[in-house]
């Protein structure tokens, strides 16, 4: 066993700068928060005494407190999703009581909270920027939705459902890593991979090799297929074996919904909790809860905004199903009038093929992942002014494949950095891809000196990994997965707030977070960027042109259907968040096969846990908040809508664009409301129609 590193060695304990992740160990995380927790509580109570209610007085020291907190606690949080492990999930459990205890004595702090309150009414307040009120007044909307109110046994029951819900998020979190890895099918004849991608057999054969069958090769194999996006996604779409479809997707919809990694219970008790914990703060429900801290104004301008969207996705959704039942009627497929859900994948892939003349498949040659990223950053320095450049070997990694890079402006001057961990490793990464701030912007005073900290961020996603010596072959799927978490990556990077309550994502209201992200995707489709990064990674050919037209002609392909799935998840987030009783005659279960009737045009199956796997709204933070996908897509349509009025191909007319939305949409981060962000750039509210537009749906609303 390893002896406890001594507090003068430990890493965690730094505080500052980037995290040493090639010393970081899982037994350096509970001596290092122990001690740092008890410090903590000790300056907390000196700021409590001595607190002055001026911005010097109270939000600099108290955000010098939490900024130890955030950099050491969110070390291991990262860790937890990138590199998880027993070892580091017995910590992380062993400390995250002791960590929830401590935020909710510091959001419950009564001097603090009427120090903030005394500010926001005395003298300095006139003079503060519009940022630095934006942090107070977040701070006193916080402080009461964290209970600071409370009082007795009534804030003691409060901090027990704050406790018990942070363990189980993370319970639900690793039961959704744990299913998915315990899953695997091994193929051994050529019968059974019949159909599959060359790609996917050499990802399968490497998994094979990497579970212990050293000969596997991808012609021969065995081939090992998983429940992993990229095993399982090129499998539903090209396996002519319908039986396995049915196996890997029946596997796939019902994870974490029995035995020991059952998630159910979970569920309900989640529910059960938020709903208490709303009520002890004078909500109705939680959904109530939630939107007090974000842009939509209530559930009803929600429901609202949802409804409209299903009313013009739902028939086009219809029209999709019947149009693919002709296609492999037309096939001679006896199971054409009854299309299952292992049958949509796959149909859906051979009528885009015949329909475009093209499959996802024959793309991936064209995106390799440097040539993705030099359009990438090809684009950000043609929009926005910025160069990217490798800067790897300037930062310890937690992993050999993570890259690391400089961001600097106009005259050369670095003004952020960023991680990229790009592919997938099911063993001990989460699924799905997200952007996290490693550093925030700040200004701060050393030695007498003022310095601007840099932002630093995270970008990690889940592509396909590089296999027999040759680059990680993108599918456009993935290409446009990495320009959504850059989108993400760009508002937290070219922030020019100084606060650091109020810099990049910060303070920016949840339903907001994602126009950014959402904006970048379509930049995906405008030709000077796609045809700048799509060279074929042996020859260097460009892509073609009849690809490009293909894939401009294939992006409302179904997109009625796409647009369905997700209202589909956000109604049943907002239902099981305002209306749902948990203990009642329906289950959560009940409710989602419920909303389903006039969310899907095919009925969930009797077996389909799906809610057990939503880690986004159990086990993220997306509760009563998977709307905003939709509420902030809005926004990220009218926003692109602003480049294509000026025209596309217009360099000039572009880049003032760029600028434009730079100096607003990305430099202004949480330091103003983002509805004054939006109307900045914009010059008015926002509409539906660029979006409905963009999905092809536009006559149907």
């Amino acid at each position: 066993m390893i002896a406890n590193p001594t507090m003068t060695e430990n890493p965690l304990r730094r505080g500052t700068g980037l995290p040493p992740f090639d010393q970081i160990e899982p037994n350096h995380i509970v001596p290092a928060m122990t001690q740092l927790l008890a410090e903590l509580e000790q300056e907390l109570a000196a700021l409590e005494e001595g607190v002055t209610p001026t911005w010097d007085g109270l939000v600099e020291p108290l955000e010098t407190l939490t900024e130890r907190l955030r950099w050491s606690w969110s070390i291991v949080s990262h860790l937890m999703g990138v590199k998880n492990s027993p070892e580091l999930r017995e910590a992380y459990e062993t400390v995250q009581p002791k960590v929830v205890q401590f935020i909710n004595t510091l959001n419950q702090s009564q001097p603090l909270y009427k120090a903030f309150k005394a500010l926001q009414d005395g003298d300095e307040w006139r003079s503060l920027e519009p940022a630095q009120k934006r942090i107070v007044e977040a701070a006193i909307r916080d402080a009461e939705l964290s209970g600071v109110g409370l009082e007795g046994e009534v804030r003691s029951r409060f901090n027990q459902i704050q406790m018990e819900l942070a363990e189980l998020s993370t319970k639900f979190s690793n039961h959704v890593l744990d299913a998915t890895k315990a899953f695997s099918m091994t193929l051994t004849s050529p019968e059974e991979v019949e159909g599959l991608p060359p790609s996917l057999k050499s990802l399968a054969a490497q998994a094979a090799r990497a579970a212990g069958e050293e000969k596997a090769t991808p012609e021969a194999g065995p081939w090992r297929i998983t429940l992993d996006y990229p095993s399982y996604i090129p499998f539903m779409q090209h396996s002519t074996r319908r039986d396995l479809r049915e196996k890997l997707y029946k596997a796939f919809v019902s994870r974490a919904s029995s035995g020991e990694l059952d998630n159910s219970p979970l569920i309900e008790r989640i529910l059960e909790l938020r709903q208490e914990k709303s009520k002890l703060l004078g909500f109705s429900s939680y959904a109530e809860l939630s939107l007090a801290s974000k842009m939509a104004p209530n559930v009803e301008a929600v429901e609202g905004l949802l409804e409209e969207l299903r009313g013009a996705s739902y028939d086009a959704a219809v029209k999709d199903l019947e149009a693919l039942k002709e296609f492999a009627s037309a096939k001679g497929v006896p199971e054409a009038n009854e299309l299952k859900h292992w049958d949509i994948s796959f149909w859906s892939e051979r009528q885009r093929e015949e329909k475009f003349a093209f499959s996802a498949e024959e793309l991936r040659p064209y995106f390799p992942l440097p040539q993705v990223l030099d359009g990438l950053f090809g684009l950000i320095k043609r929009l926005f002014g910025v160069t990217i450049t490798p800067a790897d070997g300037q930062a310890p990694v937690w992993h050999e494949d993570v890259r690391y890079f400089q961001v600097t402006d106009e005259t050369g001057s670095a003004i952020a950095f960023f991680y990229l961990d790009p592919y997938s490793r099911p063993a001990e990464k989460r699924g799905g891809a997200w952007m996290d701030d490693c550093v925030g912007r700040a200004k701060l005073t050393e030695a007498g000196t003022m310095t601007t900290r840099l932002p630093v961020a995270y970008l990690v996603c889940n592509q396909t990994p590089p296999i027999d010596g040759k680059p990680s072959l993108m599918t456009f799927g993935e290409v446009e997965t990495l320009f959504h978490e850059f989108g993400h990556g760009l508002q937290h990077m070219l922030t020019r707030v100084d606060y650091a309550g109020a810099a990049g994502i910060n303070n920016v209201e949840w339903d907001a977070v994602e126009l950014p992200s959402q904006f970048m995707e379509n930049w995906c489709y405008d030709r000077p960027t796609l045809m700048g990064m799509a060279k074929h990674y042996e020859t260097g050919e460009s892509l073609p042109e009849h690809y490009y037209q293909k894939l401009l002609a294939a992006r409302t392909y179904m997109s009625g259907s796409a647009m369905l799935r997700q209202l589909h998840f956000s109604l049943v987030d907002i239902e099981l968040h305002h209306r749902y009783q948990p203990g009642g005659e329906e289950s959560a279960s009940d409710v989602r096969h419920r909303i389903a009737k006039t969310t899907t045009v095919l009925q969930p199956l009797p077996e389909d846990s799906f809610l057990c796997a939503f880690s986004h709204i159990f086990a993220g933070g997306y509760a009563a908040g998977y709307y905003s996908y939709k509420w902030a897509e809005v926004l990220s349509a009218d926003a692109f809508a602003a480049f294509e009025e000026v025209g596309l191909e217009n360099e000039t007319a572009v880049a003032d664009t760029g600028k434009r939305y730079r100096d607003t949409v990305l430099a202004l981060g949480g330091g103003v409301p983002p509805m004054e962000v939006f109307k900045q750039f914009r010059g008015r509210e926002p509409s539906t129609e660029p979006l409905l537009r963009h999905s092809g749906l536009v006559g149907a609303s």
